[in-house]
């Protein structure tokens, strides 16, 4: 049994990663705990940001299972295609549970920080309309903006 990669004991662990990968590493920490870049002096835009941020990454966890799970259906291997799908409503549970901690934001808090993101908004996403199309959700009218006929198909 491996102990404590942080204890003092170095029988026990190591601190030092130099000719190893780290956790840290792995999962690239450095650039996604810096990826939060505030506009403005408000305390709540942090929440907004990381809201954001993890939808993005969920949505992409989202698209990974929705490309493989179309694979397996076209290989007519519907048992993985179903766990995947079922990763997928789950994916979404977690999506719309989110939504919770953003909305101890109040409407003040997010007016005092809505003029910092100036056009941008939620609607912009291209994950969100990859997600739309891989669903055959195909509205022309909300994906011209992305051009998601050019980037996201087909699957």
């Amino acid at each position: 049994m491996s102990g404590c990669p942080f204890s003092p004991n170095a029988s026990e662990g190591t601190l030092d990663f130099s000719q190893s990968m780290s956790y840290s590493d792995y999962l690239h920490l450095d650039d996604i705990l810096n990826a939060q870049k505030p506009l403005s002096p408000d305390h709540n835009e942090m929440l907004f940001i990381v809201q954001h941020q993890t939808s993005e990454l969920w949505m992409k966890l989202m698209l990974h299972e929705l490309s493989a799970a179309i694979r397996h259906i076209d290989l007519d291997e519907l048992p993985d295609a179903f766990k995947m799908l079922a990763r997928v409503s789950q994916i979404m549970s977690q999506l719309v549970h989110a939504w919770d901690v953003l909305a101890t934001m109040t409407p003040p808090e997010y007016s005092a920080i809505r003029p910092y993101l100036a056009q941008s908004s939620g609607f912009q996403s291209w994950q969100y309309r990859c997600i739309e199309f891989a669903m055959a959700i195909k509205m022309p009218p909300c994906y011209c903006p992305t051009r998601i006929d050019l980037i996201c198909m087909p699957l």
